[in-house]
């Protein structure tokens, strides 16, 4: 005979999510976050952001540099609605999605040429360096 070992933290959980997940209209609760993931790299002139934000367009994003702190935003609401034949409601649906992602930009970052581009559901940003933080070409010393 095998034992096995339930964890009531663990399994009570999951049973409520399973509970309340569908609704009785045909809907589904979703609790995920919809905050973007995002790519950060760093090349020897350059800062490259990549934020992914598939069905978003370039209208809906909100690009702020307040000091040294750039922050990206988007705010989305969408209304859809099914009517019968008398005029009345049968399914009325409002969604609401917004995220808000900042980040410290480092004192090398030439705020002055920052770029945005949005293409194929992902938001580019560049952002170079300063001439000063560039680095320096490689210089030879003659022995005198």
């Amino acid at each position: 005979m095998n034992l096995v070992k339930t964890n009531p933290r663990t399994f009570f959980p999951s049973v409520m999510e399973d509970f309340f997940k569908p609704d009785f209209m045909g809907g589904t609760q979703s609790f995920s976050s919809t905050i973007p993931a995002v790519n950060i790299k760093e090349t020897e002139t350059e800062f490259r952001i990549e934020l992914a934000s598939p069905g978003l367009k370039k209208e809906d994003f909100n690009i702020e540099l307040d000091e040294n702190v750039l922050s990206i935003s988007s705010e989305r609401k969408i209304e859809s609605e099914e009517k019968n034949e008398n005029g009345k409601y049968t399914r009325k649906e409002f969604s609401f999605s917004s995220f808000k992602r900042s980040f410290t930009l480092p004192e090398t970052v030439n705020e002055e040429d920052i770029k945005a581009n949005y293409e194929n559901g992902v938001l580019h940003l560049t952002l170079p360096k300063r001439e000063e933080a560039l680095p320096k070409p490689k210089r030879f010393i003659e022995i005198g």
